[in-house]
């Protein structure tokens, strides 16, 4: 079989891909060896979510994806950052950056990762131009100058223009093709749930900073007529592994004092997922053939909902420059194109998210209360304040 492009992984980026490309009219096959999981409460379903920024939100509906996501999506209007690195798990310094500051739209829009892949595989199914196979992976990758062989998990063999590396952090089409990374490994695993709670979130995104990471708030529809956020709990290992290991109740009593009580008593309303943090990007972004996006390019921990906004990005620049190619997609010329405009900012925001979460992570009594004081004068200061939260939705490169 030939196709014009192959993306390798069926997760929300590579899903993404195939429709932007199947919507410019390209052949497309998409293949993920596990096949989504789309139901919230399924073994294995993605419990975290997704903040669209406004530029990621826009390719969306440009690629005709986001009519699919409106009537699900949260509005991000309000982020709220609080550190809590006194003594005590309280709240000592409370900042709440206001979209409207900046724009008239919210900085973005909040989406359960199982609800984007079930709504993605729909919207992919009604498009003539792609086929997406669950249950099938990449293994092997040959390439020429004209061309890319690409083996797949069943022993067949497809050829293509362009193959899309969109299948993750330990990408197969990455070390096939010979490209190296670059990986920080910060000793911390994140915790994913969903909760509910007495006092609402008034769609208010909240990012609360103590010792071993931040605990992060993002805005749910409500759950059975109760306010509804889901979780993101970042600590060191060893204590993100015990966390795990308690019962509901204890559970429940461990996350109220980390959050401070900002919501009144939380209750567990899913099932908790963990996941080891790190840092990571691809010395290239492309080879012979080959482009890398999203997890197989560049990993992030999750502060700032930068890691799928960077993807789409990616995807995003490859879609413009195979525009550009016009019958020469996948060619040197327009591969190398891509790195060149991907990597620097690439490489800024990893080590501007890196550097963010080492200082979410300070333990010594004496760098938490620098901590504050920085987020204090940061926030003060209203030109550095506005020039953050450009920067937060990409529209300018750090």
């Amino acid at each position: 079989m030939t196709y014009d492009i192959v993306v390798s992984g069926g997760g929300i980026a590579g899903l993404a891909a195939a429709a932007a490309f199947g919507a410019d009219g390209y052949s497309v096959l998409c293949l993920d060896p596990t096949p989504p999981v789309t139901d919230r409460d399924a073994d294995g379903a993605d419990l975290r979510t997704t903040a669209f920024l406004q530029p990621a939100q826009a390719f969306l509906d440009e690629i005709g994806l986001w009519a699919r996501l409106e009537g699900h999506a949260m509005p991000l209007q309000v982020m709220r950052i609080v550190d809590a690195g006194g003594e005590e798990p309280r709240a000592r310094v409370t900042k709440e950056f206001d979209a409207s500051d900046i724009s008239d739209q919210p900085f973005g829009w909040n989406l359960p990762n199982w609800l984007l892949r079930r709504e993605f595989v729909a919207h992919l199914d009604g498009l003539d131009t792609v086929t997406f196979r669950a249950g099938f992976g990449t293994t092997s990758l040959f390439t020429r100058e004209a061309e890319a062989r690409v083996g797949l998990s069943d022993g067949t063999k497809v050829r293509c223009k362009l193959v899309i590396a969109a299948d993750g952090r330990n990408s197969p089409m990455r070390k096939a093709a010979g490209i190296d990374i670059q990986t920080t490994r910060f000793g911390q695993k994140a915790l994913a749930f969903a909760v509910t709670h007495p006092i609402p979130h008034g769609n208010v995104s909240t990012e609360i900073h103590r010792t071993g990471g931040p605990f992060t708030f993002v805005p749910l529809p409500d759950l059975e007529g109760r306010p509804s956020s889901a979780i993101v709990w970042m600590e060191e290992g060893p204590n993100a592994e015990a966390l795990m290991a308690l019962d509901t109740t204890a559970f429940e009593e461990a996350m109220t004092t980390r959050s401070c009580s900002l919501f009144g008593p939380l209750e567990l309303a899913s099932r908790r997922t963990i996941w080891p943090i790190i840092s990571q990007h691809a010395d290239r972004l492309s080879g012979e053939r080959i482009a890398l996006v999203a997890e197989a390019a560049h990993v992030v921990p999750p502060i700032g909902a930068q890691g799928l906004n960077m993807s789409l990005k990616d995807i995003s620049v490859l879609r413009d420059l195979a525009r550009q190619a016009g019958g020469h997609i996948g060619d040197r010329k327009m591969l190398d194109a891509y790195h060149q405009t991907r990597i620097a900012e690439i490489r800024a925001r990893v080590a501007g998210i890196t550097l963010l979460n080492r200082t979410s992570m300070l333990s010594a009594q004496p760098l938490r209360d620098i901590r504050a004081k920085g987020l204090d004068a940061l926030y003060t200061l209203k030109p550095v304040r506005k020039t953050l939260m450009q920067l937060g939705l990409g529209a300018r490169g750090i």
